[in-house]
């Protein structure tokens, strides 16, 4: 399984924020776009595009004008890289006949592997929702990958 670039670039982005506005979280703690694109190298377009679906998914808040910017809706303990994930890529799902209502295989009427991809899809749920931002901060990278390892 491989996240889509932009899902890359929103834990990305979800990170940068979390390191600058975590502490902050109800106060000031307000950055712009442009900051966040310039600290992690994603495109300010790509960016912008981001920002407005992490909005809508409602992990960040977003405020227009003078002393606006961005901040994290909730602490960053409670946003889970599924979260990040699910808003923008849409629900986890390892093939496509696991998106509720998608019917475009032809092999769905008589496959006998389907019910089995519920478990993987569920594993692989589990194991993005266990790590928040939170977390990410608090591990060395050697150990990220250990317990991402693990976890699937």
């Amino acid at each position: 399984m491989r996240l889509s670039s932009l899902a890359d670039y929103a834990v990305v982005l979800m990170f940068a924020a979390s390191r600058h506005c975590g502490a902050a979280l109800l106060t000031e703690g307000r950055l712009n776009t442009s900051t966040l694109s310039q600290e992690t190298g994603v495109p300010l377009p790509t960016a912008q595009k981001l920002v407005s679906r992490l909005s809508a998914a409602g992990l960040i808040e977003s405020t227009r004008g003078i002393g606006g910017g961005i901040r994290l809706a909730r602490p960053p303990a409670s946003i889970s890289l599924a979260a990040i994930v699910e808003a923008v890529d849409g629900p986890l799902a390892i093939t496509s006949c696991m998106i509720e209502g998608n019917h475009d295989c032809k092999l769905e009427d008589g496959c006998t592997v389907k019910p089995h991809w519920n478990v993987l899809n569920q594993a692989i749920k589990k194991a993005l929702d266990d790590v928040s931002l939170a977390s990410l901060a608090e591990m060395p990278a050697a150990e990220k990958t250990k317990t991402m390892e693990k976890a699937l």
